[in-house]
């Protein structure tokens, strides 16, 4: 489980200081993103759980009469996202999207790996649909199931079961969404909820050090980087070692990948102003 106490602290300075190996490790999947989001209207746009901000900062590009804004709980995250965005139509707001009230409606949402981390999902999504604009439509990315995503599901099994992230599938977390039923539960106030299936390689690593690249992210972002912190000194050697082994293994033509699966998720806003 990941909340937000987990973003505004260890978890979101993490990801802040690795967002150039994040960026790389979604490389196969933001372009599937960014082009259905190419497909929707929208001039207010909203980025939830913008992180580091590579989602925001290409829609901004990509539409520069659009009023662009990223959010995120995570101070490092949107201090990051300041620091690379060179756009004059897009601003960061450090808030909770659940509770964060923006100046204009939205007429559109995205996000990319960002909504799976609500404590009160429903609550979290009817506020958004509270917010937008009539007919306001989202699209976001989340993880199909563990098993579909092997650099989770193979980091996992090196784990004690203690430290395991997969025990508990609906609770937040990087594979909280993963059930389209469950999503369809969560998504108060929207409907017309659809779901393509988006198959790519998550890439841990690459170049000349491929398989040091991957480490380092690994060591920092995700399930084996929460264990390695915590671990006993007795007991974290051994993990290493499986690591580097599965690291290794995944390690062809100078690029360390596994196999990773999401969905594209898009709905359209209950709201209206009848």
């Amino acid at each position: 489980m990941t909340n937000a106490s987990d973003w505004q602290g260890t978890v979101g300075r993490s990801w802040a200081s690795e967002w150039r190996r994040t960026d790389i490790s979604f490389s196969e999947l933001t372009p599937r993103l960014l082009a259905k989001i190419r497909r929707e209207p929208g001039s207010t746009v909203v980025d939830i759980g913008c992180g580091a901000g590579e989602l925001a900062i290409a829609v901004a590009e990509a539409r520069p009469e659009a009023q662009v804004t990223g959010v995120d709980i995570s101070a490092d995250l949107v201090e990051t996202a300041r620091s690379r965005n060179t756009s004059a139509n897009l601003t960061f707001a450090l808030a909770d999207a659940a509770q964060w009230r923006p100046a204009l409606p939205p007429d559109l949402y995205v996000s990319r790996h960002g909504v799976m981390f609500f404590s009160d999902p429903p609550a979290a999504f009817a506020h958004l649909a509270a917010q937008a604009a009539p007919g306001a439509r989202m699209v976001f990315s989340c993880f199909r199931k563990p098993a579909e995503n092997d650099w989770a599901a193979a980091i996992a099994a090196l784990l004690p079961k203690s430290d395991s992230p997969l025990a508990s599938p609906t609770a937040p977390g990087p594979f909280a969404f993963a059930l389209p039923d469950h999503v369809r539960r969560c998504m108060a106030g929207w409907h017309a909820v659809e779901f393509e299936p988006v198959d790519f390689r998550y890439i841990a690593g690459s170049g000349p050090d491929a398989v040091a690249e991957a480490m380092a992210l690994f060591r920092r972002i995700g399930p084996a980087a929460a264990a390695l912190r915590t671990l006993p000194e007795a007991e974290r050697g051994g993990v290493e070692q499986r690591l580097a082994d599965l690291v290794q293994a995944h390690h062809h033509d100078g690029v360390v990948a596994f196999n990773a699966a999401a969905w594209l998720v898009s709905a359209t806003s209950d709201h209206n102003d009848g």
